[in-house]
């Protein structure tokens, strides 16, 4: 019950825009249950909302451990892939 409450507040947060609330939000979920995908993916968007690319990664790894066909973890983590490219270069041309 309280997982279902926190998860559905981290759900308003993102529909609002406040991304750090959803992940604090999504953080106290998994204390409470670590196998749920759904709050890893939905924490890895709010992290690319942020541009936090490398833990935005690190949950979809965690996911495709879980679940190795999960497209949103896919497609969430080759954009992080994406971000940490362009970070990249960005620093290089620095």
């Amino acid at each position: 019950e309280e997982f279902k409450k926190l998860k559905n507040e981290g759900n308003d947060f993102v529909k609002r825009g406040k991304y750090e609330e959803a992940v604090n939000k999504y953080s106290e979920c998994m204390k409470l249950n670590t196998e749920e995908c759904t709050i890893y993916t939905n924490r890895a968007l709010c992290y690319l909302k942020l541009c936090k690319y490398e833990e935005a990664k690190q949950d979809c790894d965690h996911v495709l451990q879980i679940e190795d066909s999960n497209i949103k973890a896919f497609y969430r983590r080759a954009l992080a892939y994406k971000g940490l490219q362009v970070r990249k270069k960005n620093m290089a041309v620095l």
